[in-house]
């Protein structure tokens, strides 16, 4: 009887040690790999900027890594419709309106749910209508379009080749038909720039007119996710300690630029991620990098040797007619320009050559030098003004100042501070 017993226990651990593998291979060979070329359903940053991409009852956290079930996320979703899908989804932009800004919307059929931190918000699910009147059910996709890159505060709801743009403030929707732009399954604005996603292509696309830049269709593993023995090769990003800027400014918008050779990229969205792109894809006519960049009255300045453009800072950058012009006849200077600066709700641009800052009066007729200054430093790549004061940025260290006066009338530069990943992107 012992034998028999210790044969039957035997018996059962021997089952138990291999049925496991099988199991744990079972649920592995059943997640879908992104790296195939999936269609995704839907895609949305949450409240943290951390980008989700779904497929059926799957999601991606992120550019890289496995699939896990959409339920461990947002257990609604399943738990209460039972369809194992989203159609759309979008994190809202609406910073007058806190109980709603960064929120995560998904659409299902003719229903809406809101989530904020991953919990759906009390009296949702909703009907469509009730929280989006005029916009359409059974959607393709959805995506969020701020204030300066749309006209106002919008949604753009995709069906088919139809755009329904959804204004936040007044709830009402103007209709638009894209010819360019494929029909999407899914939409996702990223680092201030949207990209229809169909198959495993995407094309990017301009938000308010629908425009598609040569080039389009692209790969979406060689841009979005991490596939082997695929990429575009964006070169090797520098070292903090190597680092170096041409140009530097924020706009009345609060959008901070950082310029490098003939790149840029936006600082202010690191949450949603630091990337560079041709300074190009934004202002067109400025085709071989930039000296020196500042804003002012809802307009950038940028100066390129002798030449300076002046862009309108709209829903997007836009070169006013006439430019560029000379930068004598402009701004009243001539030679090199180093760096230039405005202090928020001031007129008088700073231009720094060499040790000397020029300021110049910008409501002036004819723009002239009203005042010269020595500088403690010399050699500088940029400069920025801002609430806490005026940063001057040397190779891979800044100088900060509390005001364009004591920068001045410093006679010892302060101790240089280190530029760091968090600032400029590069790696510690």
């Amino acid at each position: 009887m012992e034998l028999i017993m210790k044969t039957l226990v035997l018996g059962l651990m021997l089952a138990l040690s291999t049925a496991a593998p099988v199991h744990q291979a079972t649920v592995n060979a059943a997640l879908p790999e992104r790296c195939e070329g999936l269609e995704f359903d839907a895609i949305t940053p949450d409240e943290k900027g951390n980008a989700f991409f779904f497929k059926g009852q799957h999601l991606w956290k992120g550019f890289v890594g496995p699939a896990h079930l959409s339920n461990e996320s947002f257990q609604e979703l399943d738990d209460i419709h039972h369809i194992g899908h989203v159609d759309a989804a979008f994190r809202m932009h609406d910073e007058d309106n806190k109980d709603d800004h960064d929120h995560i919307y998904f659409f299902l059929d003719d229903k809406v749910f809101s989530y904020y931190n991953h919990t759906l918000e009390e009296g949702y699910p909703k009907e469509i209508q009730e929280d989006f009147p005029g916009v359409p059910s059974h959607l393709d996709a959805a995506v969020e379009c701020p204030k300066g890159e749309c006209m106002t505060d919008s949604v753009l709801f995709f069906k088919g080749h139809d755009v329904h743009v959804y204004d936040i403030d007044t709830k009402t929707v103007k209709t638009k038909t894209w010819s360019q732009v494929p029909a999407c399954t899914s939409v996702f604005r990223w680092v201030e720039h949207y990209y229809c996603f169909h198959g495993h292509n995407f094309t990017r696309f301009h938000p308010v007119t629908g425009e598609v830049p040569p080039g389009y269709p692209k790969d979406a593993r060689r841009y979005f996710m991490k596939c082997k023995g695929m990429g575009h090769g964006n070169g090797t990003v520098p070292k903090c300690s190597e680092f170096k800027l041409d140009a530097i400014t924020a706009d009345d918008s609060g959008k901070t630029y950082m310029f490098k050779g003939d790149t840029y990229m936006r600082m202010d969205t690191q949450r949603d991620g630091l990337h560079p792109f041709s300074i190009t894809r934004v202002w067109k006519e400025v085709t071989s990098g930039v000296d020196a960049v500042f804003s002012y009255a809802n307009k950038i300045y940028m100066i390129k040797d002798d030449q300076v453009y002046i862009y309108k800072g709209d829903a997007h950058y836009t070169l006013i007619s006439e430019y560029p012009k000379t930068l004598k006849e402009e701004l009243g200077v001539e030679g090199h320009v180093d760096a230039a600066f405005v202090c928020p709700d001031e007129h008088m641009v700073h231009i720094i050559q060499g040790r000397m800052m020029h300021d110049v009066d910008l409501e002036a007729t004819p723009r002239v030098v009203a005042s010269n200054a020595t500088l403690p430093l010399s050699d500088l790549d940029g400069a920025l003004c801002g609430a806490d004061g005026v940063k001057v940025f040397k190779g891979s260290h800044y100088y900060h100042y509390d005001s364009p006066k004591v920068f001045t009338m410093s006679r010892i530069a302060p101790q240089p501070l280190p530029v760091t990943a968090a600032m400029m992107g590069c790696q510690d």
